[in-house]
């Protein structure tokens, strides 16, 4: 299934190619403070494929915060955060979120709250790189 979202704007766009095909998709709300603020309701695909557009970079903001292994990337212009990721080790980790969608019927999300509280910054790595999205690639346009 190949998943279209981005900002409000258009700003930020994606694309991910969720395979295999799925039945439902999980969409964890986090109970952290910024997630709680923004509405973060995100999830991931560990085998698919993400593929993120910026359109004009000067307009998105990074956010970290916390252990600051996770950078929100926020549209300057709409307020929108439809995308985190993490750099582990060589490798670029990404959570989308399933408010940013455009394209998938809300019936094939299942809804459930996450909370990360007293987790380690080590142990909060390993779940990234088993449980988000492992094939990211950024296109900045400027």
């Amino acid at each position: 299934m190949l998943i279209t979202g981005g900002c409000h704007c258009g700003n930020i766009r994606f694309t991910l190619d969720w395979s295999p095909e799925p039945v439902e998709i999980p969409a964890r709300a986090c109970t952290c403070s910024f997630c709680s603020k923004h509405g973060g309701v995100w999830t991931s695909c560990p085998t698919g494929a993400l593929r993120v557009r910026i359109a004009d970079t000067a307009q998105v903001s990074r956010y970290a915060f916390g252990t600051r292994t996770a950078e929100f990337h926020i549209c300057a212009r709409c307020g929108v955060v439809p995308v985190v990721s993490s750099r582990i080790g060589e490798r670029l980790y990404a959570v989308v979120s399933v408010n940013a969608f455009e394209n998938v019927p809300p019936g094939m999300l299942r809804h459930a709250s996450a909370s990360f509280d007293g987790e380690d910054e080590a142990s909060r790595l390993a779940r990234r790189a088993k449980n988000w999205i492992g094939d990211v690639e950024f296109e900045e346009q400027s």
